[in-house]
């Protein structure tokens, strides 16, 4: 017998306008029960797909275990139709020919799935369903295996601090915010003066003469409104470091001497809380980060201050206003492959950006023995 032709995949709006009409329909989400929990269609049962296709399976050794799948649909309307239902449409595609096989013809699989749902701001219930607003900001990126609900819900708890606001600070702050983090502490005692302007991107000429941590709070919270940032317009010292960043999920050191550094990888050693270092001078820059117990830290990269005019500030020696960009950048991806746990940060890796070729390359470098600051055994 020539298998039965299979039903063409059900478009998103088509189905959504089925549920709001009350039709006999028996949505089958095939995603795993720990992505129906974050999020799911009301309504819909749960019937991951890896249950389904073993039960489908040619290899099944009890006869009756393929039937046990189906029992999820056996009190339902005659005439109601399955439609399987997914993140994106591919696993649904799959679910609808186990189905098939299992002898349930006519399913149909919907064309997208729950990130898609999500983005129009459908109905949804579940323990990270994102704020109809948010489910629309963040569309992009919730399509991401790597973020989805779950993850957007993780950013929008995540407590993040920055120290210096200048040209490292401005792009990691903007991008933070842009990508969903709730909280974010800026911590800068400056003034926006002139100079500053042509890197440090969240700040306009009439902000000059203005606190940065005022300016910049300003500027993300009209980009993005449901943001909550504090201001502390205080320089970090060994007096105040673990006050001002205590509670906090993550540290970006975004400063420009070795002493603040310092001070920040120390906060994130006693604190153990994960760290981003960046620094840039004239068209170079470079980027590491800290996690608690893996891997070395600031300081057993750099365990000393460096000798007079050994390391000159922007200010003495200059820098090309979209190298901070790129670095900036690049330290808001570290925090974000943190807080979401996906990839491989920098840990134990210095990472250098020469502007002038364009080229990165990776410098490994291990803890130190005796570290002062994290205690390398």
């Amino acid at each position: 017998m020539p298998d039965a032709p299979t039903a063409p995949d059900l478009p998103l709006d088509e189905l959504a306008e089925a549920l709001a009409r009350g039709e006999p329909l028996a949505l089958l989400d095939v995603r795993e029960a720990d992505e129906f929990e974050a999020a799911h269609v009301p309504g819909a049962r749960s019937l991951p797909l890896s249950q389904l296709e073993s039960a489908a399976s040619r290899d099944a050794l009890a006869p009756l275990a393929p039937l046990a799948p189906l029992a999820l649909v056996a009190d339902l309307d005659p005439g109601a139709r399955v439609v399987t239902f997914c993140a994106s449409g591919r696993r649904a595609a799959r679910a609808r020919d186990a189905l098939s096989r299992l002898g349930l013809s006519g399913a149909r699989a919907a064309a997208s799935g729950m990130l898609e749902w999500l983005a129009r701001g459908l109905p949804a219930a579940g323990a990270a369903v994102p704020h109809p607003d948010d489910a629309r900001r963040y569309a992009r990126q919730l399509r991401l295996p790597e973020v989805g609900p779950r993850g957007q819900a993780r950013l929008a708890r995540a407590r993040v601090a920055i120290v210096g606001v200048g040209g490292l600070g401005c792009p990691a702050a903007l991008y933070l915010a842009a990508a969903g983090v709730g909280h974010l502490t800026l911590v800068d005692p400056d003034l926006v003066s002139l100079d500053n302007l042509h890197r440090q991107v969240l700040f306009r000429t009439d902000d000059v003469g203005t606190p940065k941590v005022s300016a910049a709070r300003a500027a993300l919270l009209a980009r993005s409104p449901r943001l909550t940032v504090e201001g502390r317009a205080l320089p970090l010292g060994r007096e105040n470091a673990i006050a001002l960043l205590g509670g906090h999920d993550l540290l970006v050191d975004a400063t420009d001497n070795y002493a603040a550094r310092a001070e920040v990888n120390r906060a994130s050693c006693e604190l153990e809380v994960p760290a981003v270092f960046g620094a840039v001078a004239r068209f170079e820059g470079q980027v590491t980060t800290r996690l608690p117990g893996r891997g070395p830290c600031y300081v057993c990269l750099h365990p000393s201050p460096p000798g007079d005019g050994m390391a000159p500030t922007c200010a003495e020696e200059g820098v090309l206003g979209v190298v901070p960009g790129v670095i900036g950048l690049l330290q808001a991806h570290e925090a974000l492959k943190v807080l979401l746990g996906y990839g491989d940060p920098l840990v134990g890796t210095l990472l250098h950006f020469d502007a002038r070729t364009s080229r990165f390359r990776a410098l490994g470098f291990d803890r130190a023995p005796g570290c002062a600051a994290c205690g390398a055994a």
